[in-house]
């Protein structure tokens, strides 16, 4: 199976090699490498890796953690190897040549974007998170939009693995940026700037797994994307919810 494996490590010569030998040890085999961070001496790398699904992962993190200054900031499972960037400007001419369907294709292509579960497109009346208060926790997503002040989130459009009942942390259509919910699930979210629609990127716990939270590089792209799509949609997003285009089917209850 694929994982990723997000390290902290010490940004010298030999570092980022002793990491790789460690993995190689452990019987992980690396497809890509991703430099996310390097401030202050120190760097912050994921690691895509092939690992054994016979072997236990504790393996692998007992010799991360025996290597001085290195920390493991997170594992999980990977559907496929990170895309580059470069594969920003492809989901966007695609976005733009059928912007009829050009929701939908943000939403499904984020997550393999970013090693992610699931995305999801939600319209969040402004006062929401102000209304709900965040002791009140995730709360479902109804079915039926409702773009009304004083009403509740509703789902625009879910990627195919996004769970059911859909419930999401108090987001507000406001600004970027990462959340962590209940039950260790990680949130990237990004606003459109119209309609109250917000991205929700999402990593979730999987076994023994934890993954790590959207970097703010993470982020930043995530939020560059909606940013371009919102200027390629144009109005319409601000229609956005009608059946035509929602995907998933929320249970309320």
């Amino acid at each position: 199976m694929l994982l990723r494996v997000r390290v902290t490590l010490p940004d010298r010569p030999g570092a980022l090699g002793q990491v790789a030998r460690t993995l190689g040890v452990a019987g992980a085999d690396i497809v890509q490498v991703v430099v996310l961070e390097r401030l202050g001496g120190r760097a912050v790398d994921d690691f895509t890796v092939v690992w054994p699904g016979a072997a236990r992962v504790e393996r692998l993190l007992a010799g991360l953690a025996a290597i001085p200054g290195v920390q493991v900031d997170g594992v999980w499972k990977a559907i496929g190897a990170p895309v580059s960037g470069g594969h920003d400007a492809e989901l966007l001419a695609q976005v733009a040549a059928n912007p009829a369907d050009g929701l939908a294709t943000l939403v499904d292509a984020v997550p393999a974007l970013l090693a992610a579960d699931w995305a999801v497109a939600a319209i969040v009346p402004a006062d929401w998170a102000a209304r709900s208060g965040t002791a009140h926790g995730p709360r479902p997503l109804p079915t039926e939009p409702s773009l009304r002040l004083g009403g509740e989130p509703t789902t625009a459009y879910a990627s195919w693995r996004a769970p059911s009942p859909l419930r999401l942390p108090e987001v507000t259509p406001l600004r970027a940026r990462p959340m962590t919910g209940l039950e260790g699930t990680r949130y990237a979210v990004a606003p459109f700037g119209r309609a109250g629609l917000v991205l929700v990127v999402a990593r979730s716990d999987d076994d023994d797994l934890s993954p790590a939270g959207f970097h703010i590089t993470e982020v930043d792209r995530v939020a560059q994307l909606v940013r371009a799509a919102a200027v390629i949609l144009g109005d319409r997003l601000d229609h956005t919810g009608a059946p035509t285009i929602a995907s998933s089917v929320i249970d309320p209850s």
